[in-house]
């Protein structure tokens, strides 16, 4: 089938209810090897210093590309609407992983 041809099939996606629903992360630590990129969402507690993998997405490194781009451009729509996201200062990461 021709990418022309392809355009115009629908594609049916399927959600679990539990995957609908989100998780929420404010850290992201990204990884790579010749083959793949590793995306682990994390949500930490600073308080206590606990924090979880809340989510952990590989992708080839021609995915993530598009990924990268798709995320630039709708940062860009997003500031474009509602003005400059200002940063805040990164806190140094201090993040080991534990097995359970």
């Amino acid at each position: 089938m021709t990418q022309e041809q392809n355009q115009g099939q629908q594609i049916q996606v399927k959600i679990t209810d539990e995957i609908l629903k989100g998780v929420y992360a404010n850290s992201m630590q990204v990884s790579h090897t010749n083959d793949e990129f590793v995306l682990d969402f994390m949500n930490i507690f600073p308080a206590n210093g606990v924090g979880i993998v809340t989510s952990k997405v590989i992708v080839s490194p021609a995915h993530y590309k598009r990924v990268l781009a798709a995320m630039q451009q709708n940062l860009k729509l997003f500031e474009d609407k509602f003005g400059t996201i200002k940063q805040s200062d990164t806190p140094e990461p201090k993040i080991g992983f534990k097995a359970e």
